[in-house]
């Protein structure tokens, strides 16, 4: 299979300008990092590992992070696949990523990896796509990425680490099969499922498009987004997960 041209260390250097000449989209970022960092547990202690790093900033809010990804490049500490993490088991105080885990082709295999490398009590926190009636319509017209929310199973076959993905793949793990699940990952608790973030992404046009409104937006957006809390359950784009080592 001819390799996609997205799954190339150049698109990460892109995807790493195009998140700092968008002052929208950068802001917005910030606010996803901040959201998971406090989700870290204080009573806990060991490293934290971001997965799919790329071209992010997240050791700006977590300076000790161990940034991680499946490309080499400059702007990681460790390149690995995230299916088979080279950490010790019960070393972890955490696994963090966004917009990562509908990439995973295998999601029950690095699950199981996550259940042997975290600590008891340490977590997984991830912010990802969810699918609502609001935003399935988004993804499905307006995202280059396949949202397949009838997909059997949580394999997919993967044209590549940045170009393959379902973005239905949380949804479906986390919500649809959540019985499933628990079953299989009896160490591992959902401590929350919280969709968000209705507009935001899409008024910042998001890595492939450009932005369609300026940052002094971002604040009334923020409170539009507030108010519609409510409605999240059908109107949201994204859902922070957290999932907890118990024991």
């Amino acid at each position: 299979m001819r390799k996609h041209l997205r799954d190339s260390v150049n698109e990460i250097e892109d995807d790493y300008q195009t998140i700092r000449i968008k002052p929208f989209l950068s802001r917005l970022y910030s606010d996803f990092y901040e959201e998971i960092r406090r989700a870290m547990p204080t009573w806990v202690q060991g490293p934290v590992v971001e997965l799919g790093a790329g071209a992010g900033f997240f050791k700006n809010h977590l300076p000790q992070l161990i940034t991680g990804d499946i490309l080499p490049s400059g702007f990681i500490d460790v390149c690995f696949d995230a299916r088979h993490m080279p950490f010790k088991p019960n070393s972890l105080k955490g696994i963090v990523m966004l917009n990562v885990f509908h990439h995973i082709p295998s999601a029950g295999v690095f699950l199981s990896d996550v259940q042997r490398c975290l600590k008891r009590g340490g977590v997984v926190v991830m912010i990802e796509p969810w699918i609502t009636s609001w935003s399935l319509l988004i993804y499905k017209l307006f995202h280059h990425e396949a949202t397949d929310t009838l997909q059997r199973g949580w394999d997919f076959e993967s044209s590549g680490p940045l170009s393959g993905a379902n973005q239905a793949l949380p949804w479906i793990v986390f919500q649809r099969d959540r019985i499933l699940f628990e079953r299989h990952f009896p160490h591992l608790r959902i401590e929350a499922v919280r969709p968000h973030t209705p507009l935001r992404y899409l008024a910042s046009g998001g890595l492939s498009h450009k932005a369609t409104v300026p940052l002094s937006w971002y604040a009334p957006l923020v409170r539009m987004e507030n108010r519609a809390q409510p409605l999240r359950g059908a109107f949201s784009m994204f859902a922070t997960i957290i999932l907890k080592r118990t024991e």
